[in-house]
This record gives C-alpha cells, sequence and structure tokens, in this order.
C-alpha cells in the first residue's frame, strides 16, 4: 500500500519534495545554509519537469546548482551583513571589559587571579593585594588585562566652596 503511494511519484516530484523537506529543515534549524540547497531542488525539480532529462543528468545539474546557488547565498550574505543588535554577544571577554572585579591572589610581578562572577581568571596588571578591586581594560590570550579601581571623589576630596 505505501509502494504505491509513491510509486507514482515522477521523478521531478522527488526534486520538489526534497526542496519542501530542505526548506523546512531551514526553518526548524536556520543556518541560512539549506535554503540554497533547497532553491537547487527546486530548480532541477522544475528543470526536470519540463525538459527530457534522465536520472544521472539531474543529479550533476543538481550539483552544478548547489554549487552556484550556494555561491550566490554567500556572495549575497558577504555584500549585505546582517547587523546584530548587541557586537559582543558571542564574545565574552568584550563584555567583561569595564567590569570591577576582585582580586582573589595577589597581582605580584603582574600575574594574579581575579573573581568574575563565579569563575576566576587569570590577570595582568599593576601590584594589587587580594581583595581588591580592579578594573578589567582589556583581554591578552585568555588573560585579563585589569586596572587599578579608581574611587569616584567624595565630598570630602572636593575644596570647600568660597
Amino acid at each position: 500500500m505505501m509502494g504505491d503511494l509513491f510509486a507514482g511519484i515522477e521523478p521531478y516530484g522527488w526534486w520538489l519534495i526534497a526542496a519542501i523537506l530542505l526548506a523546512s529543515a531551514e526553518m526548524l534549524a536556520p543556518g541560512v545554509f539549506l535554503i540554497w540547497i533547497a532553491i537547487a531542488a527546486a530548480a532541477t525539480g522544475v528543470f526536470a519537469a519540463t525538459t527530457p532529462i534522465d536520472t544521472a543528468g539531474q543529479f550533476i545539474l543538481f550539483a552544478v546548482l548547489a554549487l552556484i546557488s550556494v555561491y550566490a547565498g554567500r556572495s549575497w550574505y558577504n555584500a549585505h551583513p546582517v547587523d546584530a543588535e548587541d557586537d559582543m554577544l558571542n564574545d565574552r571577554v568584550a563584555r567583561l571589559i569595564g567590569d570591577t572585579v576582585r582580586v582573589v591572589a595577589p597581582i605580584v610581578d603582574g600575574r594574579g587571579r581575579v573573581r568574575v562572577a563565579d569563575s576566576e581568571w587569570s590577570a595582568r596588571g599593576p601590584d594589587a593585594p587580594v581583595g581588591a578591586q580592579v578594573v578589567i581594560v582589556g583581554c591578552d590570550s585568555g588573560c585579563l588585562i585589569v586596572e587599578p579601581k579608581i574611587a569616584p571623589p567624595t565630598d570630602q576630596n572636593l575644596p570647600a566652596a568660597r
């Protein structure tokens, strides 16, 4: 019974089914790649429906169209980059710059450790005792670069008004 259902599908129909499945997969797991293969499958299906072409020719056509489609898609995305709402979305270290952290292993001779949230990171910067607050100013090879936190001026430090 199931064999009868699929027996009547022409070769071009399989290409169109493949195109629909690939496009659906792209919607379920977006990666901006399967859609270009789906376009190649759809074009192969349309070509196979309108032109007498054997199975080997269909696969060769599909391979060529897939290469062209993926290349065209990549070219288009390179020419029209998608602006991210957050440029630092996947750059954890860049998100840390400007944060104040506490020294957990003294910074001696320019090297020590700091606590960032619930983890400890290697740090480089001016000597600082345990418990000192420092500000992250950069990163080099997974080692945070820190500087002493400068206390904001208080009313006691301001000159008296005359």
